[in-house]
């Protein structure tokens, strides 16, 4: 069920996206005459007055079509209506209207999150240490098998208390222990592992393992006080949100040795959802809120075959006072096009492999 909630949440935040261009499209009397979630064979088929709407099997994105690139249709190729025959400005909206939204509903729900779960207001110590994330496929914890979502209840066999001091204790084990194996046993979904870490030394000759770590507990929570403290913070979350996922680009721009492992496709955005869902249903407002703004950053950056690409080509156009040649154009999304698609296969296989059910069958 919790795979289910991830896969749904992404889903939900596809069919924003492709909302947002389709409506903007609409809003404008541009035509559209297909809105599709997913890629490939057709699951699922409605043929409106209009657009035709469809479900394909492959949930990794979506797309919205015109007749303009319909070699099919029926419509005047001068037809005022037409995406192409559109003012820059017509079309820059519509292209960028994918990006609006996802940002738009990360604040909804943001927003909802506050309004119904509550604002935390104490932590319900527990024993362990909570692991709320990995930072990379090649950190010492990802190579020890540690993930999201993981509880470390013991130490060298010694069991771990509860609280920040127990998270600041273990901290200062991992920092004195550089290229020291250190013995944990790890709870994940109801089960006991044991594991085994093996701390980096830093340039400082500290150890370090390269994750997340937060005190164990039940979080809880109380009322807000109004509409305005409910606003107020979930005004604070977003920009957080959009400030952290801005300088995760670029750091992935300037540092892209350490940072290109941690690039995650779909099936590790599946899998930390899960987790989080699996653990605290309630943190699924803030993953949805986090992959959205992730999805509207993506999305803008200038590059072939995303929304930033399209609205870099149509400010040359407006430069220039005409479009590039057509069949330029085409070439360059085509190519950025395979190119995306080849990165999320090859994100798509490193991920499923690390899967610790594939693990253990591959280990058979």
């Amino acid at each position: 069920m919790s795979v289910l909630a991830a896969i749904a949440v992404l889903a939900l935040l596809i069919v924003v996206h492709e909302a947002g261009h389709f409506l903007a499209a609409r809003w404008q009397g541009i035509y559209a005459n297909r809105f599709s979630i997913g890629f490939g064979p057709v699951l699922l088929r409605y043929q409106g007055k209009e657009t035709e709407y469809a479900l394909r099997a492959f949930p990794l994105g979506g797309y919205v079509g015109f007749p303009d690139d319909d070699p099919d249709s029926t419509i005047d190729p001068r037809d005022p209506n037409l995406m192409r025959n559109r003012p820059v400005l017509d079309r820059a909206i519509v292209i960028s209207a994918g990006v609006i939204a996802n940002l738009i509903f990360a604040f909804v729900i943001l927003v909802t999150q506050v309004a119904i779960v509550g604002i935390p207001q104490s932590l319900q110590p527990q024993p362990g240490i909570v692991v709320p994330q990995v930072m990379g496929e090649k950190t010492p914890a990802a190579i020890a098998g540690l993930q999201a979502g993981d509880v470390i209840t013991a130490s060298g066999g010694q069991a771990l208390g509860s609280g920040e001091t127990t998270v600041k204790d273990f901290i200062q084990i991992i920092k004195t222990s550089p290229e020291q194996t250190i013995p944990i046993t790890v709870k994940r979904n109801g089960t006991e592992l044991q594991l085994t870490l093996v701390p980096e030394r830093s340039p400082e000759g500290q150890g370090r393992i390269g994750v997340q770590l937060a005190p164990n507990g039940q979080i809880n929570y109380r009322r807000p006080n109004g509409p305005g403290e409910v606003l107020r913070l979930a005004s604070q979350q977003f920009e957080e949100i959009v400030r952290r996922t801005i300088q995760g680009f670029g750091q992935l721009v300037t540092n892209f040795q350490e940072t290109a492992g941690q690039v995650s496709g779909p099936v590790k955005i599946v899998e930390w959802g899960a987790n989080i869902a699996a653990s605290d249903s309630g943190n699924l407002f803030f993953f949805a809120a986090l992959i959205s703004v992730n999805l509207a950053v993506i999305n803008i950056l200038p590059l072939p075959a995303l929304d930033g690409g399209q609205l870099f080509f149509l400010l040359i156009e407006a430069l220039r006072g005409r479009p590039l040649p057509q069949k330029l154009q085409e070439g360059v999304m085509q190519t950025g096009l395979m190119l995306l698609l080849g990165l999320g296969i090859v994100l798509i296989v490193r991920d499923t492999t690390q899967l610790a059910w594939v693990q253990q069958f591959l280990q058979q």
